[in-house]
């Protein structure tokens, strides 16, 4: 057998059928869609997952799959210029940050960000710094420390 006498078996391939050519052709006017209605209209049809308004499969079925959200580090943030209301000289942990009531939670730490300026020398102990805020604490004469 040669690649040139490869064909399919005789009578399972028909011609096409061309629809809506008149009537003589058998099937003209309305080609196989019948009278009126939403399908027989030119964009007519319904989308891809539509079953007629019942809830579809793709929205009933439970969402599956990897979500960083449940495993990322949740931050309860806190800026310089909040650190204004402690006394000079003073230590700032969780506890004193919760006791003035500039947190309410903890979540999985607390992170000073550099908004504004700190005009006191303090010691702030927390869980994170961005590199901003860490400058301006120790420009100020404080420290900065990472617990």
């Amino acid at each position: 057998m040669k690649l040139h006498e490869l064909a399919p078996a005789p009578g399972s391939v028909r011609k096409a059928f061309r629809k809506g050519r008149g009537p003589a052709s058998g099937n003209g006017k309305t080609a196989g869609r019948g009278h009126k209605g939403q399908n027989s209209r030119s964009g007519g049809g319904v989308r891809p997952g539509f079953e007629g308004g019942q809830m579809p499969l793709q929205r009933r079925l439970p969402k599956r799959g990897f979500n960083n959200y449940n495993f990322a580090t949740h931050y309860v943030t806190v800026n310089l210029d909040d650190l204004n209301r402690f006394e000079d000289g003073a230590t700032v942990d969780a506890a004193s940050l919760k006791e003035i009531g500039l947190i309410k939670k903890t979540l999985d730490g607390i992170k000073v960000l550099g908004r504004g300026e700190v005009t006191k020398k303090l010691t702030v102990k927390v869980n994170a710094f961005s590199q901003t805020a860490k400058q301006k604490i120790e420009s100020s004469g404080g420290k900065a420390e990472v617990i």
